[in-house]
This record gives C-alpha cells, sequence and structure tokens, in this order.
C-alpha cells in the first residue's frame, strides 16, 4: 500500500471518528436550533421592532434578577438599537428606582432613573441575590450573548469560515429559553430545586421557567408565546452584548469598496507606468521589469 494510500485511510479514520464522537456528543447534549435572525451575515442589520419587544421582555422578566451594568438608558435611544425616542428613554428610566446620594444629611436615598444612569442591579450585592435564588448567582446580563457559545464537533470547524456563522449565543439563549422539559428521561436524577433543561450543561438548571404564554403583553400584534418572546429577548441580548453592530458593517462593507477601488487605481497606474518599458526581445511589455546593467557605472 502506497504512503498516499495510507494517508488517505488515516485522513478518513479520523473524520469518522469525528463525526462519531459529534454523534455521541449530539445525544448526551443536544445542539441548539440554528435560527434566522435579521442581523445575520454581512448584511444584517438589527430589526428595531423586535429589540423593544426584547427589552418589554427583559424590563418585566429579566431585570427582576439579572443585571446590566455596562448598559445605560440613553443607549435605547441611540442609531441601530432599540431606538426609543428621547421622551420614551427618560419615561422608561424613570420605572427603576435608583440609588443616588448622599444628600445635605449624609443619607442615600432612592429616587427614579435618569437617561444618563446605568441599568440598576435588582440585588445589593451578590450575596444578596445567591440568597434571593437560592444559592445560584444570576448573570448579567451585558454581554450574555458573547458569553454564551457551543462547539457544533465534527468538521463543522471547516464550514463555520464560509458560512459566517456567529450567532451561537442567541440560539443557545433561545434554546434554552425553550429547552424547559416537565419530565426528565428515564434514569436522569434531578437535583433538588433544580429543573430540567434540555440544552443547559448537565441538564440541572437553577433557573426556573422564566418565560409562560401571555406573560409579556405586546402591543403590535406579535405573538404572546414563549416561542416568540425567546426570540425577541435574544436578539435584545445580542444588541446588548454588540450594540455596534450595524456601524461595524457598514464600515466594514466601505473599507471593503475603498480597497477594491484602490488596488484598481494601483493597476492601472503600474501598467500607465511600464506601459513603455521594453523587455529583452525589444517588444514592449507593459508590466515588465526594465533589465538592470550588470556592469557597474564609472
Amino acid at each position: 500500500m502506497t504512503t498516499l494510500a495510507k494517508s488517505l485511510l488515516v485522513a478518513a479514520g479520523l473524520a469518522l471518528g469525528t463525526l462519531g464522537a459529534a454523534s455521541a456528543q449530539e445525544a448526551e447534549n443536544p445542539l441548539p436550533p440554528m435560527e434566522h435572525w435579521a442581523f445575520s451575515g454581512p448584511f444584517g442589520t438589527y430589526d428595531t421592532a423586535q429589540l423593544q419587544r426584547g427589552y418589554q421582555v427583559y424590563r418585566q422578566v429579566c431585570s427582576n434578577c439579572h443585571a446590566a451594568k455596562f448598559m445605560s438608558f440613553r443607549n435605547l435611544a441611540e442609531p441601530g438599537g432599540p431606538e426609543f425616542s428621547d421622551s420614551q428613554v427618560k419615561a422608561l428610566a424613570a420605572t427603576f428606582k435608583v440609588q443616588d446620594g448622599p444628600d445635605d444629611s449624609g443619607n442615600m436615598y432612592e429616587r427614579p432613573g435618569r437617561p444618563s444612569d446605568p441599568f440598576p442591579s435588582p440585588f445589593a450585592n451578590e450575596q444578596a441575590a445567591r440568597a434571593a435564588n437560592g444559592g445560584a448567582y444570576p448573570p448579567d446580563m451585558s454581554t450574555l450573548a458573547k458569553a454564551r457559545s457551543f462547539e457544533r464537533g465534527g468538521l463543522w470547524f471547516l464550514l463555520e469560515p464560509f458560512s459566517q456563522y456567529q450567532n451561537e449565543g442567541p440560539d443557545y439563549i433561545h434554546a434554552l429559553l425553550n429547552g424547559y422539559k416537565d419530565d426528565p428521561p428515564a434514569g436522569f436524577k434531578l437535583p433538588d430545586g433544580k429543573y430540567y433543561n434540555e440544552y443547559f450543561p448537565g441538564h440541572a438548571i437553577s433557573m426556573p421557567p422564566p418565560l409562560s404564554d401571555g406573560l409579556v403583553d405586546y402591543t403590535d400584534g406579535s405573538p404572546k408565546t414563549v416561542a416568540q418572546y425567546s426570540k425577541d429577548i435574544a436578539a435584545y441580548l445580542q444588541w446588548m452584548a454588540e450594540p455596534k453592530l450595524d456601524q461595524r458593517k457598514q464600515t466594514g462593507f466601505k473599507a471593503v469598496i475603498f480597497l477594491a477601488v484602490f488596488a484598481g487605481l494601483l493597476f492601472v497606474l503600474k501598467h500607465r507606468i511600464w506601459a513603455g518599458v521594453k523587455d529583452a526581445s525589444g517588444t514592449a511589455g507593459a508590466g515588465s521589469m526594465p533589465l538592470m546593467d550588470p556592469k557597474p557605472r564609472v
């Protein structure tokens, strides 16, 4: 057997072994389905209406346990985001209570939020958060969509650079919110105080199912279902983690156009400069290098 044949057999064995391992891992921990997102791909942008619905879900459900310390209320009015008006942002900020002070007497006090305030944490500190959640610490949601990811295994690492797939975070969040099961599979021992989730690593999650049909009252006619809520909040969390995505893509697109035009101008300029230079045969050769005189000149 030739060396090439042996190499091909080894490569085939490794590929089959990788696929088998990926299949076994998927059976143990199923991969989140790949959802369609408005911001996917090089030309995708955020859906403003979806982000506004996502903020509504965050405000009424998620903000009761999760902080978002890297976001300020004024970000809600920026281009490429939910794009609430200034008056809406002021009204939304005022629904939160923010600790301020000290006052003239040296005491801290609470006041309504302002657009310049960061999103307040629902708990004073980590210990208070754990005490209110059975020992679990709710993660900050500012960068949650970027912090959560997964590997598809197999040969996906070869395809992902061409597919431009970068939505592991929102896909995982959407799947997790829809992955709660009332009855664990046979043989699975669920610890006390935990909930079974099909997509959570280890399947035992401390957070109870946060969403239910009809929980959030949409006013734009969108379905009031868990599937819709989870899609909207996942998109909103993606925006919080990458609020400048639209601007980044626009800048990148302009840069590509500039580089293409610049390369074309350099190509034309090069041919114009070298158009009159003759090669060794005496024929004008556009782009050919001039012959160097091997003898030093005195």
